[in-house]
């Protein structure tokens, strides 16, 4: 177990009163979170969504991505089910860290798309470690989910990791003319499952 549970609170949002429980990696103190919304049953599947932190699309509103809106969303439909998870996965930029981020969009801007510009700074596609998430539900009782994602490796890791996804449940948001690329990048090279090529 990679993690530990340390405290919870009360955490009012426009969706409604949630509740925040903060975890910590054992290893590096690095922290996450979990909003909770409703009665968590551990018997039935619960809702989740597994959010990656994103400074820029989830509080500067950057229309590079579509991760703001999918924060937001995910927070509206959990709150209008009445029950679910969010996990606040705190790992920047798909884990290569903020300043990286700035160095891959710096790429960006010169014409490549995400994956390139990560491989060109010597990372892969996709550095997160989603295990920490499995770790976190596990210590939240929780053992079967419905997964709101459009990403199968979330899938894949989870149930390797020993959560049931029964379910994987598509999170569709609005598009920008300043995202097209990053959305269609998403689907021809890291298998993310969109109805449609974005033009």
């Amino acid at each position: 177990m990679k993690i530990e549970r340390i405290q919870d609170a009360v955490l009012p949002t426009p969706w409604g009163e949630f509740k925040i429980i903060g975890f910590k990696e054992k290893s590096n103190d690095k922290n996450h979170v979990a909003l909770t919304y409703g009665k968590i049953n551990h018997v039935k599947p619960v809702l989740l969504r597994i959010h990656s932190e994103c400074l820029t699309g989830d509080a500067l509103f950057s229309l590079r991505c579509d991760c703001g809106e999918q924060l937001k969303t995910s927070l509206m439909l959990i709150a209008k089910l009445g029950s679910g998870i969010l996990i606040y996965h705190r790992q920047e930029g798909r884990n290569i860290g903020l300043l990286n981020k700035i160095k891959a969009y710096n790429l960006q801007d010169q014409g490549l798309d995400t994956v390139e510009a990560n491989h060109k700074l010597g990372f892969s596609a996709d550095e997160r470690d989603f295990t920490i998430c499995a770790d976190i539900l596990k210590l939240m009782r929780i053992d079967q989910v419905k997964l709101l994602t459009n990403n199968p490796l979330k899938v894949k890791i989870l149930h390797d990791s020993g959560i049931n996804v029964v379910k994987r449940v598509d999170l569709i948001v609005p598009h920008n003319p300043k995202n097209k690329k990053y959305l269609n990048t998403k689907i021809s090279k890291m298998g993310h499952v969109m109805p449609k090529k974005y033009s």
